[in-house]
């Protein structure tokens, strides 16, 4: 599959030139193991991988007792794996790296050390016992990796076209008529069904058969699980309590998490620590409330205040409405055929998350329950802050509607509230492109590009 950071190792490649290794950190199965082997086959004249889920204990001795001598070091290991590797132009693979720390902590010898170049893989990397007593190199260049994006889907499945139109009329902010429109909303529900974990889109792109998607992706939901209990420790049983409420918790009108639903006697700070294990296994996205639209949205964030959305909405379809292939099946072509209701908000909204993270943006919300001011009462589901922040206008609220009639009174409050601190206001909808009310409507296909920075338009 055609995957965007592939331009980002080429950058890597090119600008570090083997001063720094590449980390490529994601959940599990989300193809960095792929990819880093495909970018290893075709710009390298040799490589080696080493995969620390399945690696001999003699391999690990090498790490453990030759790292003073690396001529001996190397002698070993590629003997081990009877591979020639040729200095400045071959690459080894750490997949699977935090298995075994001491392998990342070499990574400063190695680099130093120049003969090679260096990828790591991982899942988990930056869990406490992942990288408890030892040093972490700060010759890493981390790259995120996330399931498959809009468009990465979009070529996958046969589309490779079609988004250099959208984005130009995203640009020019110029509908894009009924016909295209309607086909790209049709994809666009494809990809809520199937979602973008590598081994869900490719059983989609060669059969067609959702229901051995569903099969594929309540596997890795297994494993999610799987991993929680093995790898969570202490915090396994609230990382699962509230890996397992996801659903029900965005299936609320306000999405915020509610604690008291899975934990009565509970308390937000003593579950910060499991929001930030499941974050870092990067199976969640985790928007936090901002106090305030202002320039530094993380300064204004509070901590105690968030909506938990899952990695990938593929997976949610999957979790939230698996409770027997038949409910699957009915649910699948519901949203394929734009007649599900129900819960549908949850869907977009997680997409929409899914996707702003992909684009490489920090998710925020705002929202104030005044019962003293109905003025002040208002809920917007994401704010984005520009790059560029020597402009006081900065801040970019957005809502996200699933249907097709709304109203969007929260907006035009928070609009007149916070004037001084915003630049565009955007709704996200099922319909084309429109601009009325000094609000820009944008199909839901298109929130990736209000993050790249193609909008052309004017304020």
């Amino acid at each position: 599959m055609k995957r965007k950071i592939y331009d980002k190792l080429l950058e890597w490649k090119r600008v570090s030139n083997g001063k720094t290794a590449v980390m490529l950190d994601g959940a599990r199965r989300v193809g960095k193991s792929y990819i880093a082997e495909e970018f290893a086959r075709n710009e390298y004249d040799a490589y080696l991988l080493i995969d620390f889920a399945k690696v001999s204990s003699k391999v690990k001795r090498y790490f453990n007792e030759y790292l003073e001598n690396l001529d001996t070091f190397f002698m070993y290991l590629l003997s081990a794996y009877n591979v020639d590797l040729p200095r400045g132009k071959s690459v080894i693979i750490f997949d699977e790296v935090q298995r075994f720390p001491r392998a990342r902590e070499a990574i400063k010898y190695l680099v130093a050390d120049g003969r090679y170049h260096y990828i790591e893989t991982g899942s988990l990397i930056s869990i406490t016992r992942n990288v408890r007593n030892i040093v972490i190199p700060s010759e890493e260049w981390h790259l995120e990796m996330f399931p498959l994006d809009f468009e990465e889907f979009m070529w996958a499945t046969g589309h490779p076209v079609t988004m250099p139109v959208v984005m130009k009329h995203f640009a020019d902010r110029r509908p894009l008529g009924r016909e295209m429109h309607e086909s790209m909303m049709d994809i666009f529900r494809q990809y809520l069904v199937v979602g973008g974990m590598p081994q869900a889109v490719a059983e989609f792109a060669d059969s067609h058969n959702l229901g051995r998607v569903d099969a594929v992706k309540r596997s890795i939901l297994s494993l999610y699980r799987a991993d929680i209990r093995k790898f969570a420790g202490a915090l396994k049983d609230k990382a699962l309590s509230v890996f397992n409420s996801i659903p029900s918790q965005l299936s609320r009108h306000e999405k915020r998490f509610v604690l008291a639903e899975i934990d009565g006697n509970g308390r937000m700070r003593n579950y910060d620590t499991t929001f930030e294990w499941l974050d870092g296994a990067m199976t969640v996205n985790l928007c936090r409330g901002a106090s305030e639209p202002n320039v530094g949205l993380e300064m204004n964030c509070e901590r105690m205040s968030l909506k938990c959305y899952l990695g990938d909405t593929g997976l949610l379809v999957s979790m939230a409405f698996g409770e027997s292939d038949l409910a699957a099946e009915d649910v699948h072509n519901r949203i394929l055929s734009d007649k599900i209701e129900l819960n549908k908000g949850m869907l977009v909204e997680n997409v929409v998350a899914q996707m702003f993270r992909a684009a490489g943006h920090g998710l925020y919300f705002y929202s104030n329950s005044s019962r003293i001011n109905s003025e002040d009462r208002m809920e917007i589901d994401f704010l984005l802050a520009k790059p560029d922040l020597t402009r006081r206008h900065n801040i970019s609220p957005v809502e996200v509607k699933s249907g097709r009639n709304y109203a969007y009174e929260s907006l035009s409050k928070f609009r007149r509230k916070f004037a001084n601190f915003l630049d565009k206001a955007y709704v996200l909808h099922a319909k084309d492109v429109i601009e009325k009310d000094g609000i820009i409507h944008l199909p839901l296909y298109m929130a990736p590009l209000i993050v790249s920075g193609v909008d052309g338009g004017g304020s």
